[in-house]
């Protein structure tokens, strides 16, 4: 954003998204036309979370208006409230309200033209300040630069600049990686061997990170600590061996090790996983979960749940409860567990694992009755994250009791919601928060092991 005081014009979209956005443009001003305030006026009703943010801006106005003394014509201070945690002063620019010219009253045409419109008005009566339109609508932002007016999308929605900046979970290390380390020392803990050492790029590492150094005999290894230059290094359990086989099942590359490392260790609250289709995101979830709750029994139960955000045309009301709403939109998980059930040598509970033993056992719940509930030791899956709202994703993990693990799959180039992005998805979002806390940790698979036809076809199409 420009360093000159400009003015801001906010389409509805972007308040509909984020209700906080009235507080994120700084010392610059907001402008609101009065078809915004139509517009949000018609959609706040219903249960959905675009109405729930509209009912929220609608308070949020409230509250600025009140402390205006009903003088609106020079502008409302943009106070935000306290429980925001927003940084910099409390006062920021003003925000400013169509109170003259054509107000919308009895206007024809489409709301974006009257959004255009009310723009273009402002610009002349201000020309001194820089007038910028802000939409997550991209055809108005064209009709925008069409009339010479600056339009840009909403920004303050972003984890990060480029998904390219993506924290990965892993990070290659040269083969001379231990002649560069100062003042080692190793130890074995049970059956982990541990070293700690000095080194110049430690600071760089977050805390269950996975540095691997490549070819034959090649370490692997979990970044335990950081302090400074100083690390501590945990030697990763090789799963691609058949004596550490999970519920039947072993990796089949590197990241998949990594993500198992990560799904089997008690001492992780909470996983992301991201990849593309094949990489074995579902199925290594699941069976770190079959093997914690039915075999080890860590965990009580296993839940899984999932956006309900449908890829072609919308097949209407679906019959039944809760859980039998939900079946069609779990065909992942009944695919893998035909899989894993099926698996000839997944030891005693593998073979003796029955439909009713998984349906007692595993739970389908719907996102939509998630607010207010607390998991208690469970092993929760959350498929297709990349659909999620960063508040969504919030409710969701904020669900977690003690003794409960999260797991978050997805896959950001395969987003169904409106206005989603890469870097503005919930799942992303939760991946760059996350990075260097002591309980949580984040593999991208690369690879996919679904079949020749899955790999060539992710790769073309």
């Amino acid at each position: 954003m420009s360093r000159e005081k400009s003015i801001y014009v906010l389409d509805t979209n972007v308040l509909m998204h984020d209700p906080t956005a009235l507080f994120k443009f700084q010392e610059h001003d907001i402008y609101l036309p009065m078809i915004v305030l139509e517009e949000l006026d018609a959609a706040k009703k219903g249960m959905s979370e675009v109405a729930r943010n509209v009912r929220q801006v609608s308070r949020f106005l409230n509250e600025l208006m009140e402390h205006c003394d009903g003088e609106i014509n020079g502008g409302v201070p943009l106070i935000h409230p306290e429980w925001l945690n927003l940084p910099g002063n409390d006062t920021r620019g003003f925000l400013r309200l169509q109170t003259n010219g054509s107000n919308g009253a009895g206007r024809q045409g489409l709301p974006d033209n009257q959004i255009l419109e009310a723009t273009l008005e402002l610009r002349a009566a201000n020309p001194e300040l820089r007038t910028v339109l802000v939409s997550k609508d991209i055809n108005l932002r064209i009709k925008a630069m069409i009339q010479g007016l600056p339009a840009e999308d909403y920004q303050n929605d972003r984890a990060l600049d480029d998904l390219s900046m993506l924290f990965t979970g892993a990070a290659e290390v040269p083969e001379d990686f231990w002649d560069q380390v100062d003042g080692l020392n190793s130890w074995t803990e049970g059956a982990h061997t541990l070293y700690e050492f000095e080194h110049e790029k430690a600071g760089q590492w977050h805390a269950n990170q996975f540095l691997y150094i490549n070819g034959e005999g090649g370490t692997e290894a979990t970044v335990e600590e950081v302090a400074g230059n100083k690390a501590r290094l945990r030697i990763a359990t090789d799963f691609r061996n058949d004596n550490h086989s999970v519920w039947g099942i072993t990796a089949r590359n590197r990241e998949q090790n990594f993500a198992l490392n990560l799904l089997l260790d008690d001492s992780i609250d909470f996983v992301t996983l991201m990849g593309t289709a094949g990489t074995g995101k579902t199925l290594l979830s699941l069976a770190a979960g079959l093997a914690q709750t039915l075999e080890h029994k860590r965990y009580s139960e296993i839940i899984m749940t999932r956006a309900t955000v449908p890829v072609g045309e919308d097949i209407g009301f679906l019959p039944g409860t809760e859980e039998e709403k939900m079946t069609p939109w779990m065909g992942a998980l009944t695919d893998n567990l035909e899989f894993l059930t099926g698996t000839s040598d997944g030891g005693d509970w593998g073979r003796a694992a029955t439909n009713d033993l998984v349906t007692n056992r595993i739970k389908i719940r719907s996102l939509n009755f998630m607010r207010g509930r607390t998991f208690l030791n469970r092993y929760v899956i959350i498929d297709e994250a990349q659909n999620l709202t960063p508040k969504q994703m919030k409710t969701l993990l904020t669900r977690a009791g003690p003794g409960t693990k999260m797991v978050c799959l997805g896959n950001v180039e395969q987003i169904d919601t409106p206005y989603l992005t890469e870097t503005t998805s919930g799942l992303t979002y939760a991946v760059d928060r996350f990075k260097g806390w002591e309980h949580s940790g984040h593999v991208t698979l690369t690879r996919g092991e679904r079949s020749r036809l899955a790999d060539f076809a992710s790769e073309q199409l």
